[in-house]
């Protein structure tokens, strides 16, 4: 329901009055920056069409239809969405994943591809909107409606579409049946077919002001520093999510940093070894948050010698340890240190061994540190 969406408020007075005067466009298109609730505004548009008593600003939530969407199993509200090629089947289609598709949606409607690639316990392999889906797109859309309303199919990413899906999608937004409405949410719109992009309503969506994210952030994750998450997330409550899902490891992270730039201004090769065994018995997620929160702290300590606090995002542990070790990091090794920061996790992503990665990171730090 609207009321789920984060912010965004122009954009849903703007679908809820299309709705409500009877001039909503047979093909939406949503674009806009990742995590800024693009799924959101087009799940919660879809049960604001499907509700049979919809009021001045949202779904009753009360009606059949709103139970049923509210658990995305209302008959006539349809999904479509990138998977991996299924095994157990000799042609790959969404329905296949729709238990694991539903749970992702009911855990909640900000995440990501790397979430959802996570719940098809994905790894490596590529996703795609198979051709095998055409066929199904049509068949859902060919049928009555079954409460005797509109039929919503929402896609999402569209851009992952095989060409013999997207040229059957085109055919049903060129001569659409009637009372269907599709919802097209994407991160990279310049990947859809052209003819699509054509035939559809774009809806630009800006990054979630950090205000409203702080709000979200306070009711729903309330242990957490809100003011610092919304202004380190740059518009994305993904982002935030993420963030908030990490923070339990910030001590230590912060913890290890800290021991590793010790050990490296002393030149303590021993411990340093010590140090990169310690990181390599983590597992390769957590290994590339770390680095990850290396790159931040070392931005962050680039950043503290300006003297602009309000440039600045480090909770007050970091912001106490920078005080001193700002000054090793400067305008002749940021770069460098960067550098071999994103060359570690570009290894790590590629299975080298771990225990060589960061001991080699932490001898390059030796020579670094003192430039």
């Amino acid at each position: 329901m609207f009321k789920q969406v984060i912010g965004q408020d122009d954009i849903k007075a703007r679908l809820i009055n299309e709705a409500r005067s009877g001039r909503v466009p047979h093909a939406i298109l949503f674009t806009g920056p990742s995590g800024c609730g693009k799924l959101a505004l087009a799940i919660a548009f879809a049960r604001y069409l499907l509700c049979e008593h919809p009021s001045e600003n949202d779904a009753c939530g009360k009606c059949p239809s709103c139970r049923t969407s509210l658990g995305f199993v209302h008959p006539d509200l349809h999904f479509v969405y990138p998977i991996i090629k299924y095994k157990k089947t000799e042609t790959s289609i969404c329905e296949a994943y729709i238990k694991e598709w539903r749970q992702r949606l009911e855990q909640g409607l900000y995440f990501d591809l790397e979430d959802w690639l996570a719940d098809m316990k994905a790894e490596n392999q590529q996703v795609l909107i198979y051709a095998a889906e055409s066929e199904q797109i049509q068949r859902k859309l060919s049928l009555k409606s079954t409460l005797g309303g509109r039929k919503v199919m929402v896609i999402w990413m569209p851009e992952k579409m095989h060409p013999t899906c997207a040229n059957k999608l085109l055919k049903l937004i060129e001569e659409p049946p009637t009372d269907t409405i599709f919802l097209l949410v994407s991160d990279e719109p310049e990947k859809i077919l052209p003819t699509i992009l054509s035939r559809t309503q774009r809806i630009e969506i800006k990054g979630i002001a950090p205000s409203k994210i702080a709000e979200a952030i306070q009711q729903y994750h309330p242990a957490e520093d809100a003011t610092l998450v919304a202004r380190t997330a740059q518009g994305s409550y993904t982002a935030a999510l993420k963030a908030i899902d990490r923070s339990r490891d910030n001590d230590l992270f912060l913890d290890l940093f800290i021991m590793l730039m010790r050990l490296s201004y002393q030149r303590k090769i021993k411990d340093m070894r010590k140090w990169s065994e310690q990181i390599a018995s983590m597992g390769r997620e957590r290994q590339k948050n770390f680095l990850d929160y290396c790159q931040r702290l070392i931005r962050e300590n680039f950043i503290y010698n300006f003297r602009q606090p309000e440039l600045n995002y480090m909770r007050q542990k970091e912001a106490d340890f920078a005080k001193n070790f700002a000054r090793f990091v400067n305008e002749r090794n940021v770069i460098k240190i960067m550098d071999e920061l994103s060359d570690a996790a570009r290894d790590i992503e590629q299975n080298t061994n771990p225990k060589m990665v960061f001991f080699d990171f932490a001898l390059k730090m030796i020579v670094l540190l003192i430039q």
